[in-house]
């Protein structure tokens, strides 16, 4: 492997701080680094440092084939996208559209970045970037880069706008599309997710330097605990967050763990009398105490935007009962209604239709994605901002002053003397959430609360939750928080109902995948049937009307398949082929999570982990192959 680029004794000062302090580092060929670090630490200084947009004081900095040699491509946190330019000069530019037609890797990225802006015609290609939204800008800016595909690419924040779905194409994409020999790829990221799934190394930027780790987050975790141990520290630092962190880690999915290849063997055994996060039978029995009964329901709850004929149904006949103590965690596609289930649920939007029902001791916080609240304490500080809702307060079973609650979600002595105003918007969030917390609510909804927030600061957050009891609803693209904090999952599928995922969030990428690929089909369907009708004009229309009316009962996700000219008797056999395969998709479901449960308790046993592991993908191939069969029975339904 060749050294793409060497970074030698680098220093850089900010005024009187040290951003980078003696920094010496090297990008690999075929390194996948994830950087990581609190927020102003210099972790975008130093990607700026290696594209030589940012000159060192000192140091030297050494690129492979030298001035003129390998091709350095940033995504920084601010595009440059012309507004005058359209999506294909944006994100193509030059290229024939034989060429970039014929490349499946440019495809994979049309397809993973702009499917919903407008990349699968010729108009949204020709459409212009100025009007598009920031989120939208950002995907561009990024479509554009992978296409261009530099040797060294480096990423500041490149999950940011994106959904689950987009997050993890993008670390598909990068672990498997885009390695081959020649090229490299560093990613700052607060996505832990992401960390895992992508990287093969990583480096935490603090006060100044530059520390290597092997593997993802996981990686990450587990030999900062084992470099506490053997610094002597850790019986001083029983409550240090990374205990929980670590404990958590290796109770959950082994995949999160097998990578390492350090000695493992230590750092567990720092945790093996570490109680779990949180305790959930005492948590909602304190809850229960607190709320009563009743919560909050939906009933036969329907909320539309726009008006006709571009009205959109959000939420459609939707009932949903919220227990005492529930901890939900919600995903969906972006303007499936996610926010406007929440604010349904706050009572801060009418239904349309349907009803809302409150229990008479609930008391609701919700952290809205504006937080647009804090605007008339400009001029406050943030312990008066803090201040100004409750002085102490109870957490789990202990009390604290805000000033100890401010401190554990990020704002230690000093930075609580600053001025609201002067806040950057991770922290306004975090002002506001300590602000919420000392209401004393026992019904919390965040909407996307990891917003610009630092590893640290969600690893904080989420120990704060874990010691908070009433229920909770969390709306969030960041998978790993979801996974952490929430004992259930929620899906908004865009076709107005909630959905549960008994299987997270790896149940809702499959049946996105499925809905998509039926969509898919029904198009391809009509598309043939308008091609080969010559029955006049209105036999395009009449396919088209037939799919959309076709009912969706007995069938999974509501898909609604193209309608067909089939014989009643195929269809006959293709219902019958239909209800076959569901039966066995729902065993192989069973054979899954029991696969899963296996390999949980087989975790430190590594050839039992990579038969299981043989097993499970087998199960997951299976799994792929009936629901392709479904989908061409159902296009046979019609």
């Amino acid at each position: 492997m060749a050294n793409l680029i060497s970074l030698e004794r680098v220093s850089l000062v900010f005024g009187t701080s040290h951003v980078l302090d003696d920094v010496s580092l090297g990008v690999l060929t075929g390194d996948r680094i994830g950087v990581v670090g609190v927020n102003g630490g210099g972790k975008s200084t130093l990607l700026r440092v290696m594209a030589g947009l940012q000159e060192a004081d000192s140091g030297r900095i050494t690129k492979q084939g030298g001035a003129d040699g390998i091709r350095i491509g940033m995504l920084s946190q601010e595009d440059d996208l012309d507004p005058e330019w359209t999506i294909r000069e944006a994100v193509l530019g030059d290229l024939p559209e034989h060429v970039w037609a014929g490349d499946p890797r440019v495809r994979d990225v049309l397809t993973g970045l702009l499917g919903g802006i407008g990349a699968e015609n010729v108009g949204g290609l020709d459409s212009r970037v100025g009007p598009k939204s920031g989120g939208e800008r950002r995907r561009l800016a990024l479509a554009r880069l992978l296409v261009s595909d530099p040797e060294l690419l480096l990423l500041d924040e490149p999950t940011n706008h994106l959904d689950v779905e987009g997050v993890a194409w993008l670390a598909d994409h990068l672990a498997t599309k885009r390695p081959r020999p020649g090229n490299a790829t560093v990613a700052i990221t607060h996505d832990r997710w992401f960390l895992d799934a992508y990287a093969t190394m990583t480096w935490e930027v603090e006060s100044g330097k530059v520390s290597a780790f092997e593997g993802g987050y996981a990686a990450y975790v587990l030999a900062k605990a084992e470099r506490d141990r053997l610094a002597g520290v850790v019986a001083d630092r029983r409550s240090n967050l990374m205990r929980k962190e670590l404990a958590w880690l290796r109770r959950g999915p082994p995949a999160r763990t097998s990578k390492p290849k350090f000695r493992i063997d230590a750092a567990n055994a720092l945790i093996a009398d570490e109680p779990a996060p949180r305790n959930s039978v005492e948590l909602a029995s304190f809850a229960s105490r607190r709320l009563g009964k009743d919560v909050l329901d939906l009933e036969d709850a329907s909320v539309s935007v726009g008006e006709p004929p571009h009205e959109r149904r959000l939420l459609d006949d939707v009932t949903w009962r919220l227990a005492p103590g529930e901890r939900i965690g919600i995903v969906g596609v972006n303007g499936a209604g996610k926010s406007t289930l929440l604010r349904a649920l706050t009572g801060e939007i009418p239904l349309d239709a349907g009803r809302r029902k409150i229990g008479k001791t609930v008391a609701i916080a919700h952290l809205t994605q504006e937080v647009r609240e804090l605007e008339r304490f400009e001029q406050w500080r943030v312990i008066e901002a803090i201040e100004d809702v409750k002085q102490w307060t109870t957490l789990g079973d202990k009390e604290i002053s805000a000033s100890q609650l401010a401190t554990r979600l990020g704002f230690p002595g000093g930075r609580q003397q600053s001025r609201v105003g002067d806040l950057s918007g991770g922290e306004r969030r975090r002002l506001q959430l300590t602000r919420l917390l000392l209401t004393e609510p026992n019904v919390l909804i965040l909407d996307e609360p990891t917003n610009d927030l630092d590893i640290e600061t969600l690893t904080s957050l989420e120990d704060v939750l874990d010691g908070w009891a009433g229920t909770l609803v969390v709306v969030s693209h960041d998978r790993y928080l979801l996974e952490r904090v929430a004992d259930k999952q929620l899906a908004l599928l865009g076709d107005g109902k909630v959905r549960e995922l008994p299987g997270g969030v790896e149940e809702y990428l499959r049946l996105r995948a499925v809905d998509i690929a039926a969509r898919a089909a029904r198009a391809a369907s009509n598309s043939r049937a308008g091609a080969g009708s010559n029955a006049g004009p209105g036999a395009g229309t009449g396919a088209g009307s037939g799919a959309g009316s076709a009912s969706t009962a007995g069938r999974p996700d509501g898909i609604r398949p193209a309608a067909t000219t089939s014989s009643p008797a195929e269809v006959r056999e293709a219902r019958k082929s239909m209800a076959r395969i569901e039966k066995q998709l729902s065993r192989l479901q069973d054979r899954e999570e029991r696969l899963h449960g296996d390999m949980a308790e087989k975790a430190t046993d590594p050839a039992a982990l990579a038969d299981l592991n043989a097993k499970l993908q087998a199960v997951v191939a299976e799994r792929e192959e009936l629901e392709l069969e479904w989908l061409e029975a159902a296009e046979v339904v019609g």
